[in-house]
């Protein structure tokens, strides 16, 4: 029987979560894993501060930062003053951002269908029960702040 860990490095590779090749066939743009998991989340919570996403991702301050000009230069989103508090930043998808969140959007469902198409109706829900589980327990355990507990966990 293999271990927990070696079960989830061979999922990420095998699902292809570490290809280089991603960006080429997947949506087309430059855009690493981290700038994608930004966009998804800008979607997600619709207009958030550049805090509340650096803090659901786990990331620190000063990399969320470098990856959030790379996505503003890329004309992928864009930074405006909060009218409550002009010390912080909202952050928005630009009409290309959501273009290319499509893109991944499409290219993700894509792969998820296929993984689950040797799978019968049963053991799908299996699956998603599963990740249920295993995210609730993520966030139970400590590995994500309070503030993720009530959303989507990651590792810090």
């Amino acid at each position: 029987m293999e271990s927990v860990r070696e079960g989830l490095q061979l999922f990420v590779r095998r699902f292809g979560l570490l290809s280089a090749s991603c960006c080429d066939e997947c949506c087309g743009e430059q855009v690493s894993m981290a700038q994608g998991h930004i966009l998804f989340e800008i979607r997600r919570k619709g207009d958030p501060s550049m805090q509340q996403v650096s803090e659901e991702l786990g990331m620190d301050v000063t990399t969320f930062s470098r990856q959030a000009k790379s996505l503003e230069a890329k004309g992928l989103i864009v930074r405006r003053v909060s009218p409550g508090d002009r010390r912080v930043s909202l952050l928005g998808l630009t009409p290309a951002g959501e273009d290319v969140l499509g893109r991944i959007d499409r290219y993700m469902a894509d792969r998820i269908e296929r993984l689950f198409s040797s799978m019968t109706p049963f053991e799908r829900e299996t699956v998603i029960r599963s990740l249920r589980l295993l995210n609730s327990a993520l966030a139970t355990a400590g590995f994500c702040s309070i503030q993720q507990k009530e959303t989507i966990a990651s590792c810090k």
